[in-house]
């Protein structure tokens, strides 16, 4: 651990609840501010935290443990909501958008000449606040001296929730639908007044089905160039804390940005969530690693921050499938450098009768024949856990059956698998359209198998995600396929298991006529590290602030649940997620909050492939009532994908608004 700074005494701390902040267009932004009440010659830092999650009855938990700890130590808390959403005015039309970044360099301009400032400002956020702290940074605005990015990514076609190795994610629809129902939410009417109304209405009106958007644009085009910062790493000059988990989707930025700029990564077996609450455990004490961070960088205090290793990774020791988890396993490791000079990559070699050997041996047939049906990958769990549900992948053994497996002996492997798994493969393929998705697995004694870590590719996308190339058909061609960054502790007589299927359902929107896959030879690049006690790492143990006051109305609940039905053959998939309902004892406000999705395919026709989802959203506070409700829905055909979606909006009851979209969209891939 590096030096702790010392305080000489906490701040008391003026919660400013609607601190308006207009933009050069005249449109007032609305934030949540923590000031330190001091004298007014004092001057502190500010940490920027901006999305569009509704600071009100959106993110009003974490925020209460979280930014109050800043605030005592000395630091101005923003917590401003984007255009469009929550209490903010103007209108949302897309994610990252030039409007949005304009905005928030205008915030960080506006915020270092307050009276209260002392010029130097930090960003921070997650999801949504990370890419755009990342995004933000990029541009290089004076008074923006740190960030810390939490769940973000640095390309924003291959590593978001869009396209993954070229493939459609069906979370494109997923999280299109979940910000319909974000951003068709009114502001509340005792920050803005009277004019609450017509700003819902004029939100409802020109809210876009983000899906839509999206789904345009299926290569890696300018669209997505437009806020990945791979683009140019030399352009991110802030120091950067980035950290993320293995339970997410989002890990494999905190690598590259360690690799390719002087950012420090931390990564845990946490989900979709900040580290201080997050699961499984153990948790870590970001809080303070935060204030180091900023203590250094806001301050200028010297407190051996930037002598901490560069990359801090938790190694999960493997244990038996579930799709969640109150706690794993393991153990911190640290690395001053990364790629690891510890580490080498071992070649696991596919061989005949489903072997994956040490020994590369030559293998006089095929070794075997990639064609599964269309629903294997329902154990694949969420592409990005983040409701708490039983969200992760589960045993394996199901779509195992429905794949094309490769098994090493029982294995007592000393060292840990630290990096990214690599598969090189050579195949054959009798259609033009193609997907591989690759699971490298743990499996145990008993049968049960594990997911490590996974990757999918567009067959198509083999060389380049700018354009695609055709699927040479009855000859051989080699792919490269990278999977997820992964730490991981193998126990000792286990096996792992290569497993290779040309479906992932429903991760994965499936293609048109998949190609059947003949694998001729390939070997998967293992990256393994040696652990030695010097590589120990410990964090401080877990703080927040006190936690927000509300009174359970109605006890949140999650189901996952697959059905088939035995007359037509066709498979289920159905997700519901209640949120649960809350009254907020300092406004009153009553907040319920309930999602539902359905995904449903048939075994043997890809274009039988449909996802649906409907969001309610209810909000109360005595005689003044609103519920919204969205659906959504996407269907295909060779050709085309047809999108359609509903909003409808009501007071105490009463349909005041509804609206369709419907689109067809070219199917580019």
């Amino acid at each position: 651990m590096g030096k702790v700074s010392r305080r000489k005494k906490l701040y008391k701390i003026e919660e400013i609840e609607h601190f308006p902040i207009k933009m050069p267009d005249g449109i007032q932004l609305s934030a949540k501010v923590w000031k330190p009440i001091c004298a007014k010659s004092e001057r502190f830092p500010v940490i920027l935290e901006y999305i569009p999650y509704r600071k009100r009855d959106g993110t009003q938990v974490r925020d209460a443990l979280t930014h109050p700890y800043f605030c005592e130590r000395g630091y101005v808390c923003l917590r401003v909501d984007l255009r469009g959403n929550g209490d903010s005015e103007g209108l949302l039309f897309d994610e990252y958008t030039e409007t949005e970044l304009s905005d928030a360099e205008h915030i960080i301009d506006w915020a270092s000449k307050q009276e209260w400032s002392n010029g130097n400002i930090g960003m921070m956020g997650i999801s949504w606040g990370g890419f755009n702290s990342l995004q933000v940074a990029f541009r290089r605005p004076k008074a923006l001296k740190a960030i810390i990015t939490l769940c973000s990514t640095v390309d924003r076609y291959t590593d978001d929730i869009h396209y993954k190795g070229g493939c459609l994610l069906n979370e494109n629809l997923g999280w299109g639908a979940t910000m319909l129902s974000y951003s068709s939410r009114p502001p509340d009417p005792l920050i803005v007044g009277k004019k609450w109304k017509k700003i819902w209405l004029e939100r409802l009106e020109n809210q876009p089905h983000l899906s839509d958007i999206w789904l345009k644009h299926q290569k890696r085009d300018k669209y997505w160039k437009h806020g990945s910062v791979c683009e140019d790493y030399s352009k991110l000059e802030t120091p950067i804390l980035a950290i993320g988990g293995w339970g997410d989707a989002y890990k494999n930025a905190i690598p590259e940005l360690v690799k390719n700029t002087k950012a420090k990564g931390i990564i845990g077996p946490w989900v979709h969530k900040y580290p201080h609450f997050a699961v499984p455990k153990p948790q870590i004490g970001f809080l303070q690693e935060a204030i180091r961070w900023w203590d250094r960088w806001l301050k200028g205090i010297d407190n051996g921050c930037e002598t901490d290793p560069n990359y801090r990774v938790y190694v999960m020791k493997g244990t038996p499938p579930k799709s969640s988890y109150d706690f794993r396993q393991g153990y911190w490791i640290k690395e001053d450098r990364w790629p690891s000079k510890a580490s080498k990559n071992k070649k696991l070699f596919l061989s005949s009768n489903n072997v994956l050997s040490l020994t590369n041996k030559k293998n006089k047939c095929q070794l075997g024949v990639i064609d599964s049906p269309q629903h294997c990958g329902l154990k694949g769990g969420e592409y990005c856990a983040i409701w708490l549900g039983p969200e992760l992948p589960g045993d394996q053994r199901i779509d195992d059956a429905y794949s094309l497996c490769f098994d090493t002996n029982a294995l007592d492997l000393q060292e840990d698998i630290v990096g990214s798994p690599e598969l090189t493969v050579t195949l054959e393929a009798n259609s033009a359209n193609g997907q591989l998705a690759v699971r490298l697995c743990d499996v145990f004694p008993d049968g049960k198998s594990s997911r490590i870590t996974y990757g999918i590719l567009n067959l198509k996308f083999r060389d380049s995600y700018t354009s695609a190339k055709k699927i040479p058909l009855g000859k051989e061609f080699t792919v490269k396929i990278k999977l997820d960054h992964i730490a991981y502790k193998l126990p000792q007589g286990n096996k792992l298991r290569l497993s290779l299927s040309n479906a992932y359902w429903p991760l994965v929107w499936p293609v048109n006529n998949p190609a059947k896959l003949v694998v001729k030879k390939g070997y998967l690049s293992l990256p393994l590290r040696h652990s030695a006690k010097s590589d120990e790492w410990v964090f401080p143990e877990s703080v927040a602030s006190e936690p927000w006051q509300g009174k359970e109305i109605r006890r949140p609940h999650n189901k996952r649940q697959v059905l088939c039905d035995e007359a037509t053959d066709e498979v289920f998939l159905d997700i519901v997620d209640d949120f649960g309902s809350y009254k907020d004892l300092q406004n009153k406000l009553v907040i319920s909050s309930s999602a539902r999705e359905k995904w449903s395919i048939h075994p043997h026709d890809p274009l039988s492939a449909k996802g649906e989802t409907h969001w309610k959203e209810e909000r109360s506070r005595g005689d003044w009532s609103i519920r919204t409700e969205t659906f959504s829905s996407m269907t295909s055909d060779k050709s085309y994908f047809y999108l359609k979606a509903r909003v409808e909006a009501y007071e105490k009851s009463k349909l005041i608004f509804k609206k369709k979209m419907e689109s067809k969209i070219k199917r580019v891939l």
